[in-house]
């Protein structure tokens, strides 16, 4: 499998992290769209959100988690974040590894459909 987040939960490409769990990778974007722009991603291969199933459905409640750890150790917990997933082309999914978008740091703008 020729997939980049794979690569960086196995180190073969580096990555800024801010947090490790046994299940849950959250490292820096190397092209923020905020401030605060971290991914959060499962260790595990799950393509999309349309491939979570009842077997691997937990990871969800970890990324969760995670993204709370992940703002309050970035100092933006209080004051407010996002957290978005895309999910297949007309979602705006480009790398095909379930992944989220903890973004702040700034007053968010309204999303526009």
């Amino acid at each position: 499998m020729d997939c980049i987040f794979c690569k960086i939960v196995e180190g073969a490409i580096p990555s800024k992290k801010v947090l490790e769990t046994d299940t849950v990778l959250a490292f820096h974007d190397i092209q923020p769209a905020a401030p605060v722009h971290v991914l959060l991603i499962p260790k595990r291969h799950i393509a999309t959100m349309n491939d979570v199933t009842a077997d691997n459905a937990s990871v969800l409640g970890d990324i969760a988690l995670a993204a709370q750890q992940v703002a309050e150790t970035l100092g933006i917990k209080e004051r407010g974040y996002r957290l978005v997933n895309n999910c297949n082309e007309e979602g705006g999914q480009v790398v095909y590894h379930l992944h989220f978008h903890l973004l702040g740091g700034e007053k968010l703008g309204p999303i526009l459909g």
